[in-house]
Formats: C-alpha cells, sequence, structure tokens
C-alpha cells in the first residue's frame, strides 16, 4: 500500500514551489527558494550517488573477469584523474582546462562525428524501404549539412553555404522549439500529474 505521507509531502512543495512563482508573497517566495535550495543539493548528492555507483558497476567488472576490461581501465583511469586533478587544482585552472578542451571536447565530436554516420546510414535504409518525400529531404539535408561542415577538396560549391545557414537558422531552429515545447509539455503534464496523486514515483510503504 502506498503511504500517503509521501504523496502528501510531495504535493504540498509542489503547490508551495508553484503558488510562489504566481503570488508576490515574501513568505512564500522564501519558502520557495529554500526549497529548490534543497532540491539543488538533493540533485548533486544523486549526481555524486551516480558517480559512486559507476565507479562501483566498473570497479566490479574488473574483479570478476569479465569482458571488454579495457573499457572499464579507461573508464576508471580517466573518471580518477579527473576527479582528483579538478578536485585538488579547481575546474579552472590551465591544467583542468586543458583536459576538458584536449580531452572531453574531441571525444563530444567523435560521439558526434559517429552519430552523423548512423544518421546516414539510417536514413538510406529508410530510403531503400520507404522512400517518400520526407525521406528524401532527410537525406538532401544530411548530405548538404555534411558537405558543408568541412572542406570539400577545396571546392567551392555556390548557393550551398547560404543554404546551410538557412537550414541551421529556420528549419533547425523550429524542429529544436518544437522538440523543446513537447518536452515542457511532458514535464508540466507529470508534474500535474504528481501534484494530483494520479503517479507516486517517490515511493511505496
Amino acid at each position: 500500500m502506498k503511504n500517503p505521507i509521501y504523496a502528501a509531502v510531495a504535493i504540498g512543495v509542489g503547490l508551495v514551489v508553484l503558488v510562489g512563482y504566481f503570488l508576490q508573497i515574501d513568505l512564500l517566495v522564501n519558502l520557495r527558494i529554500i526549497l529548490l535550495n534543497w532540491a539543488t543539493i538533493l540533485i548533486a548528492v544523486a549526481l555524486l550517488v551516480g558517480v559512486v555507483n559507476l565507479f562501483t558497476v566498473h570497479w566490479r567488472k574488473l574483479s570478476t573477469d569479465q569482458p571488454d576490461k579495457i573499457n572499464s581501465i579507461a573508464l576508471l583511469v580517466g573518471l580518477t584523474i579527473t576527479l582528483a586533478v579538478s578536485g585538488w587544482f579547481g575546474p579552472t585552472t590551465p591544467i583542468s582546462l586543458w583536459i576538458f578542451n584536449y580531452i572531453q571536447i574531441p571525444v563530444e565530436a567523435s560521439l558526434m562525428a559517429l552519430l552523423s554516420v548512423v544518421l546516414i546510414y539510417a536514413g538510406v535504409r529508410l530510403l531503400r524501404r520507404k522512400p517518400n518525400l520526407l525521406t528524401i529531404t532527410f537525406i538532401a539535408t544530411a548530405v548538404v549539412i555534411l558537405l558543408m561542415s568541412g572542406h570539400l577538396f577545396g571546392i567551392d560549391i555556390p548557393g550551398l553555404a547560404a543554404l546551410r545557414i538557412w537550414i541551421g537558422k529556420v528549419p533547425a531552429v523550429a524542429g529544436a522549439r518544437g522538440i523543446l515545447l513537447g518536452v515542457s509539455l511532458g514535464i508540466i503534464a507529470a508534474g500535474l500529474r504528481i501534484l494530483m496523486g494520479a503517479d507516486r514515483p517517490y515511493g511505496e510503504n
């Protein structure tokens, strides 16, 4: 049976924070700020727990001789060095920024490049199975963006640069806004369901 105390606390905190945004009453505003600060602390603690859990999982892989040990070793070494350097010298020192600029950013760029290849491959497979206007538009857009994102043997194709800028400013921004609107509506719907007690993801008794 679900504990009604959990529901009462969650609904009460949610209502105080929500009302504190609309009614400029000093008591509600101060209470809302305190609750949000507590939530920030809890998020930081949850992040720390996640890092510890990540370290524990990969350490267990090393101790039990599971396959792909090299990946676990690389992750543990990188995690330990990054935490040690950032914790000892600080996150804004030159050595910490060097790790970020020359390790973190190249890894993210490699992942984005891999994502581009996967999207092109998925688009080609989709084109072979069910070709339509949307599929052709997707493939053409991806090819234009890839061609204009790097140097094509020094060849300057007239109009592609302007087309890439237009795609980045108009359709891409429109799609991003649509995604953000969908995420926002989903968060609002989930929050309202929690406030009304329809969803209780915070625990059972």
